[in-house]
């Protein structure tokens, strides 16, 4: 057993009792997690940023902001993608002619807090904005959190349909679904009055706005007619409706309502997939706000937003989302077809034995886990942590104890009971380097 001894600006890390054989317990500063903060530049898409108090950025999120995974043909994240913008291009068209929806696909995910929040109309004290679930370049710009954040840089160039897809990032736990780095596809239809007449039920007298001091319907923003927005529902949900299918087949689906700080009203829409409801997509009504602020008041329109990897993994029966990011022929070798509306069910090539391990520390008054997923993923190879839970919680006087399983699995080969062993003792040792000591 490993037991590190705090120093006095240390977190102290002590065992708690576990039933597995081996358990570590560390110490850290409350600050010494965030391995970036001592930088005085942070190295991104080949440019030098200046760092400061709030960088967060991690080594291992800098590894990946080159891949692009979604423009890399024949992985399953660039066919869930391009079947997304066929299908999308395919059936809505101008004219009879070209496509309605263009798509953007290699936006720089470097962006401010004011793209990534204030023109999404995220309230200044609304959770998404906390430093834990985000990561910061510098106190002006960020990894962009979705891609949603360029939707009113879209608008005010001229565009009115279009699609935008990239890499996104944020704070998160570990486990097989969650990955600091994934791929969303985002998607804007907006509509002129004219657009929306030929649906109205009486053409001549439609209104898309709400004459002021018009009777307010909670269920819609004020400005908006009823009527404007049951068309403008009915075409987004035809058309994700449609979208769906596409993807999965006929299948079961339903709405739920949802909060979004950028659409009123806002969905979520859900299939009927191995027997549970699978959240797909989030929709809604733009709000009237961030097109006013985009310079096309007079103009209406909804948004959907979707996640790449979720699709991906209900679509091919992938149950690992590390493995999107392997680069072993036995995976990538699975989405090379000539046809990427073909079936693919993803076969494991492996069926290797995870190793669990445990880890024990006192909390500082400001510990965040996100902070400790992020040095874990630093300090350890390769990805080979499957999972972390919380399986303790202990509080003595003013303190309290955080004890976490980890589980190790190497996707890429077998992971011996003494490798495990000994990844397990190199976190123990990284954090001897920020002020525990072994003994």
């Amino acid at each position: 057993m490993n037991t590190l001894t705090l120093s006095r600006r240390a977190l102290n890390l002590l065992t708690s009792g576990s039933s597995l054989p081996t358990t570590s317990c560390l110490s850290a500063s409350p600050s010494s997690f965030v391995q970036s903060s001592h930088l005085s530049t942070i190295r991104l898409l080949g440019r030098d940023y200046p760092a400061d108090e709030e960088t967060n950025v991690s080594a291992h999120l800098l590894k990946h902001t080159d891949r692009l995974l979604h423009l890399q043909k024949q992985h399953p994240l660039q066919i869930v993608k391009q079947r997304i913008v066929e299908n999308m291009q395919a059936k809505y068209l101008w004219n009879n002619r070209s496509p309605l929806f263009s798509h953007y696909d290699n936006i720089s995910p470097i962006v401010t807090r004011a793209q990534n929040f204030d023109e999404l109309l995220v309230p200044g004290d609304h959770v998404s904005r906390q430093r834990q679930d985000n990561y910061f370049i510098n106190k002006d710009l960020m990894l962009r959190a979705h891609m949603t954040c360029h939707d009113s840089d879209m608008i005010r160039s001229g565009l009115d349909c279009f699609l935008t897809t990239g890499d996104v990032y944020r704070r998160d736990t570990i486990d097989r679904t969650h990955y600091p780095v994934f791929h969303q596809m985002d998607c804007v239809r907006l509509f002129s009055t004219w657009e929306l007449e030929e649906f109205a039920q009486d053409p001549k007298n439609f209104k898309a706005f709400a004459d002021e001091g018009s009777p307010a319907d909670p269920n819609i923003q004020s400005c908006h007619t009823t009527e404007a927005v049951k068309i403008m529902e009915y075409s987004l949900k035809s058309t994700l409706i449609g979208l769906v299918q596409s993807l999965f087949g006929r299948c079961k689906y339903r709405w739920v309502e949802a909060t979004f700080p950028f659409t009123y009203p806002s969905f979520e829409l859900e299939i009927l997939y191995n027997d549970e409801w699978l959240e797909v997509l989030g929709c809604g009504i733009l709000m009237q706000d961030i097109l006013v602020k985009s310079a096309v008041p007079k103009k209406v329109g909804w948004a959907f937003g979707l996640g790449l990897e979720r699709l991906a993994m209900a679509m091919y029966n992938i149950p690992d989302i590390r493995l999107f990011w392997s680069e072993d022929e036995r995976f990538l070798k699975q989405f090379r077809v000539d046809n990427i509306h073909r079936p693919i069910k993803f076969e494991p090539y492996n069926n290797y034995t995870s190793r669990a391990r445990d880890i024990a520390f006192w909390l500082p008054a400001n510990f965040v886990e996100n902070d400790f997923y992020d040095f874990v993923r630093d300090k350890l190879p390769r990805d080979t942590v499957e999972d972390i839970k919380l399986i303790d919680n202990f509080s003595k006087g003013d303190r309290t104890s955080h004890c976490y399983r980890l589980t190790y699995r190497a996707w890429d080969r077998h992971l011996t009971s003494e490798e495990a062993n000994h990844i397990h003792d190199t976190l123990a040792t990284e954090v001897t380097k920020i002020g525990g000591v072994v003994r």
